[in-house]
């Protein structure tokens, strides 16, 4: 997004609006649209170039404690971003070295071009610099005729058909994702997200595609250059996401999120919890785009992203690469008889209390503590004002635009605190 010297001129500053806009343009007839953005670099807080290359060793070893501590202060700095988050999501393990990187991220290279290809030989727009927005074949698998025909032949093959048929849907989201950023101005990019997103549902097939992945998978495009790593980027990400997006025609993915939702507000306040019931919103359906998407509407594209990264950041854990990559020879992560203090320090602030609490419910994320933090915030008004669902979602809708980051973060982990020691003195109770 931007040059070398601009970057360099960056890397230890404290960059203000005009510095991340470098980072981020946003179109000009835009600027009066977009919501206000509160994240700014600070000097001492935020995790700079510096403090990032610093954090390794001479072979490649990341100091992770060093690097969490700083992010859960202050974010990572936009010029180094998409590199950290590669370690944040677990595309990567601390202890390896630079050559055992490159090792990986080559074959993770070679086997996305291997997807790429595959997809290509169904659908040759793919990789074009093109994307579709139109339906190719029909329901029952019809080539569609038209100037653009894609598909030739009829579709038999039920997993082939189905993918086919999200593949407008795709772009038709793609074409409306983050519409304010300058980036997008490019076809290009958009249809990399496209490539992307699209490669990604046939991978995946038992979720495939469904909305909301588009703005998830968008900040990776931006980040990494290389459209290989933004998919491994991507596909990480939605390893502890993807249950989100399973849906049927009986439950939304984010249903147990939500259950736990409603558990916590029952725990910590019980009067709010109890005015939602009564006004038939004890699901909390009202909070399901929050879950889904990770505050992405409800705040500016870099806030979000400063967001993501301190969440990220709060919940990791250092098992993290060998879960994914070697599930049967990891350490059991939920396991705390084995863990020192050294040792839980390089687990994040989050995930630390869970550990000491042995609360390892992993629908239990920060994402639903954020969530009671905003409600929390608008108890009064919600008690005093709502009188029905509208109501609710009415004054939630009010926070848009309005939301500090960095405080909602602290006040999650307030009341994550204040909800395991409600737990921890109702089982004392029980059990004496």
């Amino acid at each position: 997004m931007v040059g070398l010297a601009a970057i360099a001129e960056l890397f230890g500053g404290n960059a203000g609006t005009e510095e991340l806009e470098a980072f981020y343009p946003i179109r000009p007839d835009c600027l009066a649209d977009i919501p206000k953005t509160r994240f700014r670099p600070r000097v001492g807080k935020t995790l700079s170039a510096r403090r990032w290359h610093a954090a390794f060793s001479e072979d490649g070893h990341l100091d992770i404690e060093k690097v969490l501590r700083r992010i859960q202060r202050g974010g990572i700095h936009p010029s180094i971003k998409g590199f950290v988050w590669e370690f944040l999501l677990g595309c990567f393990d601390p202890n390896s070295t630079f050559d055992d990187r490159n090792q990986l991220r080559e074959q993770r290279r070679e086997r996305y071009a291997m997807w790429k290809t595959e997809c290509q030989n169904m659908v040759p727009v793919i990789g074009s610099g093109k994307y579709i927005t139109r339906p190719i074949i029909t329901d029952d698998g019809q080539p569609i005729e038209g100037e653009d025909c894609h598909v030739t032949s009829a579709v038999s093959d039920k997993k082939v058909a189905h993918w086919m048929l999200f593949l407008h849907q795709i772009g038709l989201d793609v074409f409306r994702t983050d519409r304010a950023l300058a980036f997008y101005e490019d076809e290009a990019n958009q249809a990399k997200l496209w490539d992307i997103l699209a490669i990604y549902s046939w991978v995946d097939d038992d979720i495939g595609y469904v909305q909301g992945m588009n703005d998830i998978c968008s900040p990776m495009v931006i980040l990494l250059e290389n459209e290989a790593d933004a998919f491994w980027c991507f596909e990480h990400a939605m390893r502890r996401l993807r249950e989100n997006f399973r849906c049927s025609t009986s439950s939304i993915g984010v249903q147990s999120q939500l259950g736990i939702l409603s558990q916590v507000i029952k725990t910590v306040d019980p009067k709010l919890h109890q005015h939602l019931e009564d006004l038939d919103g004890g699901e909390y359906l009202f909070a399901f785009r929050m879950l889904m998407v990770l505050f992405r509407r409800e705040f500016s594209f870099v806030d979000a992203l400063y967001l993501w990264e301190v969440m990220w950041a709060m919940e990791y854990n250092p098992n993290i690469f060998s879960l994914y990559e070697q599930p049967d020879a990891a350490l059991d992560s939920n396991s705390t008889q084995t863990l020192h203090a050294k040792e839980l320090k390089r687990y994040g602030k989050f995930q630390r209390k869970n550990l000491q609490n042995g609360h390892t419910d992993k629908n239990c994320a920060l994402s639903v503590f954020l969530v009671a933090s905003v409600l929390e915030t608008k108890n009064r008004q919600i008690l005093k004002d709502a009188k029905g669902l509208d109501d609710v979602v009415t004054i939630l809708g009010e926070i848009t635009g309005n939301l500090d980051a960095k405080k909602a973060c602290q006040n999650a982990l307030k009341i994550q605190d204040k909800y395991l020691k409600k737990v921890r003195l109702y089982f004392y109770q029980k059990n004496s």
